[in-house]
């Protein structure tokens, strides 16, 4: 089968390979892959940030893929060949809290990914697709959707009327809004781009804030909100961006640290955070069970995924391209019809 390959740092070092196709072991599950999509741990990985103690060895990236079940092990129960299926980044993390070796067993770095024409997934770590979401559409929420839903459904247990900050417009952050909007919730949502503010407010953000024309971001949210600030916030940007964060923070709020656009160190300022009993919860991605819960909302909610790209297999490298770039919802390479 033909893959592409990350063989060290850089983009120069993400090969176009061929291999063997691999054999599902008992509880596996063979996958003909028909749509990838990139997230920013995929720049992370190639940039040598994420994690580069475990990516030592070459291995196929991406760690979201949707396809069709091709061959099954012999003690696969929950699937059967023609099953439309989608992956999960954390294949070890089931349920409940999570496993020392979660990292070591991603998939798209260390262990091998989707960005080739066949993977194996365990039957235990895969979800069935959403039947009203395309493979393209499907391959953008094991990390992107799932990463939002784990922060606002399993920690912060959104309820309507809630308020949600959300900052940009890439892949985290658009989900934000459509599931924040979609459970009852107001999504002040950020912006350099009026043009994706105008977008964004299509998605269900009830109010948008320019960062650029009105650079106090925080002062601008307490204003929105009658001085009492946001119940949530996806904190997408790192470094010092947390402070600002817990300014425009509701009094024992939740912060989702998810993203790490500025940096990865932070000056933290102590006293807003004692004075706003403000709750910070890191995030990596979630669990199995909690990926089964969002599809399931996802049908019931008809929420579809906002896809900026779809490239071609053949064409994936300008697709991370595109992605250091950055982009309005999904960046998405098809790999089979």
């Amino acid at each position: 089968m033909k893959a592409w390959q990350i063989q060290g740092n850089g983009l120069e070092n993400i090969k176009q390979i061929e291999v063997a196709i691999p054999e599902p072991g008992p509880r596996q599950l063979l996958v003909k892959v028909k749509a990838v999509s990139l997230n920013y741990r995929d720049k992370a990985i190639v940039d040598g940030e994420y994690m580069p103690e475990l990516m030592t060895e070459p291995f196929i990236p991406v760690s979201d893929a949707s396809g069709e079940v091709v061959g099954v092990g012999s003690e696969v129960k929950k699937f059967k060949v023609g099953d439309r299926v989608t992956s999960t980044m954390l294949p070890t993390w089931i349920d409940g809290t999570p496993n020392p070796d979660d990292a070591v067993n991603a998939l798209g770095g260390p262990k091998n990914g989707g960005l080739a024409e066949y993977m194996v997934l365990d039957e235990n770590a895969t979800v069935m697709t959403p039947p009203n979401l395309t493979d393209e559409e499907a391959s953008t929420l094991p990390i992107a959707a799932l990463t939002v839903w784990f922060s606002l459904v399993e920690y912060g247990k959104i309820k309507a009327g809630d308020t949600v900050l959300v900052q940009g417009t890439g892949g985290v952050s658009v989900f934000a809004i459509q599931i924040a909007s979609a459970l009852g919730a107001k999504v002040i949502a950020t912006s350099s781009s009026n043009e994706k503010l105008a977008k964004v407010k299509q998605l269900g953000a009830t109010e948008v804030i320019n960062y650029i024309e009105t650079p106090n971001v925080a002062e601008e949210v307490l204003r929105i909100t009658d001085g009492i600030g946001v119940n949530h916030v996806l904190e997408v940007v790192g470094g010092d961006s947390i402070n600002n964060s817990i300014e425009a923070l509701a009094l024992q709020g939740n912060i989702y640290v998810i993203g790490f656009l500025k940096g990865l160190v932070s000056k933290l300022n102590l006293f807003p955070l004692l004075a706003k009993q403000a709750r910070i919860q890191g995030i990596y991605v979630g669990n199995h069970r909690a990926f089964e819960d969002m599809t399931k909302a996802f049908a019931q909610l008809d929420i579809k995924p906002i896809i900026d790209t779809v490239y071609s297999f053949e064409d994936a490298i300008e697709a991370y391209k595109h992605l250091y770039k950055g982009a309005f919802g999904k960046i998405v390479i098809k790999v089979a019809e």
